[in-house]
């Protein structure tokens, strides 16, 4: 019997790591509740991130490698920025949904959402 459980367990675990949603794993809740998102390595971490409404600050740590920040989606029309290689933006949000990607790498699949509350 707990062996058909823990298999039934694993079963779901590996679907759920299988997910296709572009924006990070879940989509939309849960993550990292930091108000400040780090630009690095290819990369926009955490994410999915739940923050109360206010600014949220996306900081450029590796300067190798510049970055964007491209809305896809949110309750309000943000500003995209330009390929930035270091330093920060910070713009303010409301309460919703918001979905955002690199488009220099989002065939690397560099996206992420925030849960605003």
């Amino acid at each position: 019997m707990h062996f058909e459980r823990l298999a039934l367990i694993v079963a779901a675990a590996a679907v759920a790591s299988c997910s296709s949603n572009p924006y990070g794993p879940g989509g939309g809740g849960g993550g990292g509740h930091s108000t400040t998102i780090s630009v690095s390595n290819n990369r926009f971490s955490p994410t999915p991130d739940t923050v109360s409404a206010g600014q949220v600050t996306f900081s450029w740590s590796n300067a190798s490698n510049g970055h964007n920040v491209t809305w896809d989606s949110g309750p309000d029309t943000q500003t995209n920025t330009n390929t930035v290689m270091t330093g920060t933006y910070s713009p303010t949000l409301i309460a919703g949904t918001y979905h955002y990607h690199c488009s220099i790498h989002v065939s690397l699949g560099m996206s992420g959402t925030i849960v605003v509350q």
